[in-house]
């Protein structure tokens, strides 16, 4: 007897719960050192308390784009995300992020970024899946999001995608005056986010860590 959607998301759901409480806490964090002893004697190069703009932009990775060709899904943006160049852009609005000198402490970047009122969504034609109002937690090296499927809601602020920062460049403040730009960390999907995408479109295809692409922080600075 067939499934029925509701019922695989259910599942889905499920599997994504069980896969966030069970996650690894001294796993590489998004700066390339390890969640599990922070040390708290340093000083913050930058502490942004009250983060009003400017976005988080993902250079989407060619593999990602083929594997969602090879699976039929159709990728689109919701609410005030877009679509750019092949990089998603998404509109930050609100939360904080701390950084500090490199090696001065671990992890060196903490933040709780978001993104609320957009994301993407992916579609078979038959079922469509929104991954959106993202929040992204560096210290913990994950962006979490709320997921629906056909306007359903499945799950709020699960864990997505991995954040992994060992190639993430220093805190570039002269680019673009009036703001500092976090750029290279790579992201990819969660065992979470697999397990459901697999589950919802009744596939195998999707792994852990299926490259997404590289993020491109922007935050706009206080006025000095």
């Amino acid at each position: 007897m067939r499934k029925s959607l509701s019922a695989i998301v259910a599942t889905a759901a499920l599997a994504l719960t069980v896969s966030a409480c069970g996650s690894n806490s001294t796993s590489t964090t998004a700066n390339g050192g390890s969640s599990a002893a922070p040390s708290a004697a340093a000083t913050p190069a930058a502490a942004l308390t009250d983060l009003k703009g400017k976005s988080t932009a993902v250079k989407l990775d060619p593999m990602f784009l083929a594997g969602l060709t090879s699976l039929k899904l159709k990728p689109g943006v919701v609410g005030t995300a877009k679509l750019t160049d092949g990089s998603l852009i998404f509109p930050i609005t609100g939360g904080t992020a701390t950084y500090y000198a490199p090696g001065s402490r671990d992890p060196y970047v903490e933040s709780m970024i978001k993104h609320e009122g957009s994301g993407i969504s992916l579609t078979n034609g038959k079922t469509k899946v929104e991954l959106t109002n993202f929040t992204v937690d560096a210290g913990k090296s994950m962006l979490m999001g709320d997921v629906s499927a056909n306007g359903k809601s499945v799950v709020m602020q699960a864990p997505i995608m991995f954040l992994d920062g060992r190639t993430l460049k220093p805190l570039d403040t002269t680019s673009e005056p009036g703001f500092g730009i976090l750029e290279g960390t790579k992201v990819s999907l969660t065992k979470a986010a697999t397990d459901l995408l697999n589950m919802t479109y009744g596939t195998k295809a999707l792994t852990p860590f299926f490259p997404v692409g590289v993020a491109k922080i922007t935050l706009q600075l206080p006025a000095k």
